[in-house]
């Protein structure tokens, strides 16, 4: 219901002796100076944001920091060509302070998102504790990542080791490329080639030891980056393909993806030249 409070003029006795005597100049300058001060504190004071901007990305068929990214033991692996390159964001520390200006320039600008700081890290938790979590969640990915690749392999069982090792990077969002390097590694396109078919191939999303490919935030920025690094196509969870257009750059073209499966057969697909046949977002 909507309740309409009605207007009233208060007498002049109520505004206060000192205001009473003022010119409407000058009342009004008085009036604005709290204002002012405000809006000036506001301006310098901590917000509950994270400033996040394209990161860094990584080829997981290849190496990073000197580390091969993924080994594999127990069977023979294939050699690849080509890339696939998971992408990451970076955001401002859980202790960064966040200002109003950085707020609003991040706002102006496409290569900044402004993100709620309870989006990005978890809330009430100390630095430690989330790098902690971080590391945590980028484990179990690997680990789904892995029975993921086997599973669709049909390898499972087979006494095969697969060991994956990216330094500096947190989270789950790299399962997807996880698991196609491995089956890249393992089997190529079934026929003998490569699933990037010799292209730069970027992506991201979370994965499950079932194959199923989920949202992970960011999409926009990673798209950037991936770009910057060379990618002409990047597989996008279907349910943020929105996001993802949202800052698409030029040449960089978006394949949605919701499992393993569908994604090895989109790759598979344009590395046959069969392209029209892929999906966009």
């Amino acid at each position: 219901m909507l309740y309409l409070r009605s207007r009233v003029r208060a007498p002049d006795r109520y505004i206060g002796p000192v205001l009473s005597r003022l010119s409407r100049p000058k009342a009004l300058t008085v009036c604005a100076l709290p204002v002012v001060a405000l809006l000036v504190t506001a301006a310098f004071a901590p917000l509950p944001f994270s400033v996040a901007q394209p990161g860094m990305t990584a080829n997981v068929l290849g190496e990073n920091k000197g580390d091969q990214v993924i080994t594999v033991s127990g069977a023979p692996t294939r050699d690849t060509s080509g890339q696939l390159r998971m992408t990451t964001i970076e955001a401002t520390g859980p202790d960064t302070d966040v200002s109003l200006g950085d707020v609003i320039d991040g706002w102006f600008r496409a290569d900044q998102a402004i993100m709620p700081r309870d989006s990005v890290y978890p809330s009430g938790k100390s630095t430690k504790e989330i790098e902690r979590h971080n590391t945590e969640q980028m484990q179990q990915s690997q680990d789904a990542a892995a029975e993921a690749a086997l599973k669709y392999l049909g390898r499972t069982g087979d006494g095969i080791k697969v060991t994956l090792k990216l330094s500096d990077v947190g989270g789950p969002s790299a399962g997807l490329l996880f698991s196609l390097g491995v089956v890249d590694k393992l089997d190529g396109d079934g026929s003998g080639g490569d699933l990037t078919g010799g292209r730069t191939i970027a992506g991201t999303g979370t994965i499950d030891a079932d194959g199923k490919v989920g949202a992970v935030g960011g999409v926009a920025l990673k798209t950037q980056a991936a770009r910057r690094d060379g990618a002409t196509v990047f597989l996008v969870p279907k349910e943020e393909c929105g996001d993802a257009k949202a800052e698409l750059p030029k040449g960089l073209r978006l394949v949605p993806v919701t499992t393993l499966k569908g994604a090895v057969g989109a790759l598979v697909a344009l590395e046959k030249g069969k392209g029209g046949a892929v999906p966009s977002c």
